[in-house]
């Protein structure tokens, strides 16, 4: 069937994301560093954001456990802006390319907090080129649960069998394809555009 939707995630695609970038100012020591990331201020603490917990209760629930390391706990949300390296380009030329075309809806899905989504959406105005946008946070569902795919889908009348979904996590990307959106797992700008050539698209 032809391609008529194509759904992008943003963290890791088309914008790069990373706390390292404000706590190797923090750290001298990466293993240090390394530790606090994935021990304390770990992935799926932050995953809990993603889906609806507030920042001052993810922070208050850190420092009550962790208070040696309060310093660097508050700095995750209170300087979270410098852990934004900018955008990927060569992702988001592919984007206004398809948008120019004019062949294709264009739909966001994200995992982002509802607190700090609206930064982003300020600071990146390659956003606005979506028809529309879930984020998990605001909805309180988060990929890869199942029913976030079909909230998509049903919000924005979106046939899956004709979409295409593009995301840098596996996990989500299976979980699209178990719900029946074809999907790409982005790696590289040059294999997420062989990989939309193949499927017929075009820019």
């Amino acid at each position: 069937m032809p391609i008529q939707t194509i759904i992008f995630d943003f963290g890791g695609v088309l914008i790069d994301w990373n706390p390292r970038y404000l706590y190797r100012q923090i750290f001298k020591d990466e293993e240090r560093m390394e530790y606090f990331l994935s021990q304390v201020c770990s992935p799926d603490w932050n995953e809990e954001q993603d889906g609806g917990r507030s920042l001052e209760d993810a922070t208050t629930l850190l420092v009550e456990k962790y208070p040696e390391w309060e310093t660097e706990i508050r700095a995750f949300y209170g300087r979270w802006e410098e852990m934004l390296g900018g955008a990927i380009e060569g992702t988001v030329e592919i984007l206004r390319k398809l948008h120019t075309g004019g062949n294709y809806r264009l739909v966001g899905l994200t995992n982002w907090s509802a607190e700090t989504f609206p930064v982003a959406l300020e600071r990146f105005d390659f956003l606005q080129l979506f028809e529309g946008i879930l984020v998990s946070g605001v909805e309180k569902l988060k990929k890869p649960d199942p029913k976030i795919y079909e909230l998509l889908l049903n919000r924005y009348n979106i046939d899956g069998a004709t979409a295409i979904f593009i995301d840098d996590n596996l996990r989500n990307v299976k979980a699209a394809r178990a719900s029946g959106i074809p999907s790409i797992h982005f790696q590289s700008v040059a294999q997420l555009e062989g990989e939309l050539e193949k499927l017929g698209v075009t820019f």
